[in-house]
């Protein structure tokens, strides 16, 4: 809790306990990284700008200092806590710092030191040494805030003092440095003059004055270096100020002024020139091919000259080191990884010839940098050369560096380069910082470009010309064994996709086929009641029959329960006249489909397709033979029904004819030969109600029959699985009549392993067809079981 004790101290009311906490904060928090983040999590940057507002910010006191001091103990090299400060939106609260008037005569000491470490600040949270996620979100931030435009407006005001307006550059340039929103910001800033000018002109104008303090012209240099950092656009504006079809006479372009300095007599003007323009080309093929197009008029008649071959003029002429190490930058920068560009350079007949004496010279300590970059850049020539030149091949080259230099010499001179004791202080970090002009050398980026192509150079110059042949005899190899394996892919993709579709169509069938026997479930059971009904109706009448012997009246109740029997039967059988209409269209619809799928798989098994079509038909003619006989049957029951009806109504009628005789004898006994007669009627009802049992009984089988058609339908989709696996066996078949290729293929499998190519072997399609077959056999095992 000792921490939280101290943080307490902060808003004491005695301001001498508050610094004193203050001082003790500061001291705590040195390069303790725990401390840091126990101190952050107190609220102290909340507590902290607090104290910052009320001091007066920048025109506050020794007090705002040691806010800021204690500030950037706690943000610097500490992402987390540099997290917390941008989501805890503290750094919209910075932006009240860097409001400046118009009057800035008259700075005190005080104000300086704030401005300057309120500045530091700034780019504490922006620094490339950062994540480049934290970093962009960061700058994103103070974009949105309106931070990044305070700035340029400290850059662009007058009377502010020399190292606050350096810091301030400094710091735009870190704040626009790889941000694209940012950059193009920047590029639209004018500087307050008549006419407007843009900020990046007005910039490299300082850059290219000899007159401006050192610093100055590095902070000027480091702030173009971060606007062409992964900005293409603002590449491209930069090279096209330069071309002839965009040049205006009457402006002073970017392009101009860098001209002007690379060709000035000052040396430090030459080099910072020769590295923005450098930076210009960084990564982007299209502007160094642009740049050729660049044509200087050097004198009064004479013609022309491109500034490629310009450079190289000035480099023949022996100017200062200084000045001939940042022109060989800008070749070995413009011409690597372009071989339009190497070519034109080679055109020259005595480019060539001026880089083997200087590498192959005995110079001093001094030269020897010139000597390795010389050495890197006829490096590239051979490297990046596409042999359009004839007396100008990579292999002429290389034996003329055998020759005249030696390739152990040539290796030696080219390591000259990193073993310079300024070369691994510019690798260290973007920014230029030099403690003198003379020691202006190297360019950060230029460093890495030196670290990517050292060893391939040496590489290219050691190999043979066979070993050459030989590597571009493998690559056109794997370039057609790409095509091959391309191929191959694109075919078993196909034919996937056939596969697929047909699995696709076998489930289809699957569940259609399970819908069907679902149906046949139902009727099934509604067949069962059926059953039941018919029973209770039989038992029904069996007890009425017997009460018809009792009376005669009973007799005429006994006709009409038979005509209420006889009705309930009517429509059961018309019910099953329905559900036989509906097994009728269900088949049909089963027979087009499966009609469709003989059509489909007849393509690509056509043999074992014929046979199974055959029998499908046959037992499809069977099915059709027998719905046949159950619709003669349901038409017999259909006229027994109609019978029945017909003498229920004529008994009847009978019974109540009987109903009106007399009371004499002689009625009486026609009376009861009438009733002896509906007796005897009665009786064939029975037998005819027995029939229709029967007839039910059949009807029973018919769509037990029915029931083992859907069983067929299962087997012929087992059989069309069958006919998807003979498919893919012609696909292997396939693959077999290319088998000419394989031999290529299994000489070339370990070259392309060693590369890191990824080959797909025929094992893996092997294990997939093994898959299939057995899903095969499982299925033909079950449909035994079910026979």
């Amino acid at each position: 809790m000792g921490v939280s004790r101290l943080m307490d101290l902060l808003a004491d009311s005695r301001e001498v306990i508050r610094n004193d906490g203050l001082l003790l904060l500061q001291q705590l928090t040195k390069s303790n990284a725990a401390i840091q983040k126990i101190v952050a999590f107190e609220n102290a940057f909340e507590r902290l700008l607090d104290i910052i507002t009320e001091e007066g910010s920048s025109d506050g006191g020794i007090v705002v200092e040691d806010c800021l001091l204690l500030l950037l103990n706690l943000l610097k090299n500490n992402s987390s806590n540099q997290n917390f400060f941008k989501e805890g939106s503290y750094i919209q609260r910075m932006k009240p710092w860097f409001e400046v008037g118009d009057d800035n005569s008259g700075w005190s000491a005080q104000k300086v030191t704030n401005l300057h470490l309120m500045l530091q600040l700034v780019r504490v949270m922006v620094s490339p040494v950062n994540s480049p996620g934290a970093s962009a979100s960061c700058q994103k931030s103070m974009y949105q805030c309106g931070l990044l435009q305070q700035l340029c407006t400290i850059l662009m005001a007058t009377g502010v003092p020399a190292d606050i307006l350096t810091e301030t550059i400094n710091t735009v340039s870190e704040v626009i440095r790889g941000s694209q929103v940012n950059q193009d910001y920047f590029a639209s800033v004018n500087a307050p003059s008549n006419p407007p000018r843009p900020a990046i002109v007005v910039l490299l104008m300082s850059m290219v004055n000899e007159r401006q303090p050192f610093v100055l012209r590095c902070a000027v240099l480091y702030c173009f270096q971060c606007f062409l950092y992964k900005n293409q656009k603002g590449q491209g504006e930069i090279v096209a100020t330069l071309l002839p079809s965009t040049i205006d006479a009457n402006s002073i372009s970017a392009g101009q002024l860098l001209c002007g300095g690379l060709f000035s007599a000052d040396s430090l003007s030459n080099w910072c020139a020769a590295v923005a323009l450098a930076h210009a080309l960084q990564d982007n093929l299209t502007q160094k091919e642009q740049l050729l197009r660049v044509q200087l008029a050097t004198s009064l008649g004479k013609p022309p000259v491109s500034l490629l071959q310009q450079c190289t003029n000035i480099l023949s002429q022996g100017s200062k080191v200084q000045t001939r190490v940042g022109l060989l930058m800008l070749l070995c920068t413009w011409i690597s990884n372009c071989p339009i560009a190497v070519t034109h350079f080679l055109h020259n007949q005595e480019n060539v010839p001026f880089l083997t004496a200087q590498i192959s010279e005995n110079l001093g300590e001094d030269e020897r940098l010139v000597q390795g970059l010389c050495a890197l850049l006829l490096g590239i020539c051979i490297y990046y050369n596409d042999n359009s030149l004839e007396n100008y091949t990579k292999e002429k080259l290389k034996q003329l560096i055998e020759k005249r230099i030696g390739k152990e010499n040539f290796v030696e001179k080219l390591g000259f380069i990193t073993k310079h004791e300024l070369y691994s202080r510019a690798a260290q970090k973007p920014q230029p910082v030099f403690p003198s002009p003379e020691q202006m050398l190297f360019d950060h980026e230029f460093t890495k470009l030196v670290k990517e192509l050292e060893g391939m150079i040496t590489k290219a110059v050691h190999k043979s010309s066979e070993e050459e042949k030989k590597e571009e005899e493998v690559k056109k190899t794997l370039e057609q064994h790409d095509n091959i394996v391309t191929q191959y892919k694109e075919l078993i993709r196909e034919q996937d996709a056939q596969i697929q579709e047909l699995k696709e169509q076998v489930s289809s069938m699957s569940s259609q086929n399970e819908q069907l026997q679902t149906t046949v479930t139902q009727q099934l059971s509604q067949i069962q009641q059926h059953k039941d009904q018919y029973n209770i109706l039989k038992l029904k009448l069996g007890k009425e029959n017997q009460s018809q012997s009792n009376s005669q009246g009973d007799a005429s109740q006994v006709n009409g329960l038979q005509t209420e029997e006889l009705t309930q039967l009517r429509e059961e059988v018309e019910e099953l006249r329905k559900q036989h209409t509906l097994l009728q269209t269900q088949l049909s619809d089963k027979d087009a489909l499966i009609s469709t799928l003989r059509s489909e798989t007849s393509q690509t098994a056509e043999g074992s397709a014929a046979s199974d079509s055959t029998e499908l038909l046959k037992e499809l003619e069977a099915l059709r033979s027998q719905i046949q006989s159950q619709s003669a049957e349901i038409n017999q029951m259909k006229t027994e029904r109609q019978e029945l009806l017909r003498r229920a109504e004529a008994a009847s009628s009978d019974a109540v004819g009987g109903g009106d005789g007399s009371s004499d004898a002689a009625k009486m006994a026609e009376l009861d030969s009438r009733l002896t007669a509906q007796m005897t009627e009665t009786e064939k009802v029975k037998e005819e109600a027995k029939r229709l049992s029967e007839s039910r009984a059949e009807l029973e089988q018919q769509l037990a029959s029915a029931n083992s058609t859907a069983a067929i339908l299962q087997t012929e989709k087992a059989k069309l699985q069958t006919e998807v696996q003979e498919s893919k066996k012609e696909q292997d078949d396939l693959l077999m009549l290319l088998a000419d290729q394989d031999q290529k293929i299994n000489s070339l499998k370990q070259r392309l392993k060693a590369l890191g190519e990824t080959v797909d072997d025929e094992d893996d399609l092997d294990a997939r067809d093994q898959t299939d077959d057995d899903d095969e056999e499982e299925e033909e095992e079950e449909d035994e079981d079910e026979e």
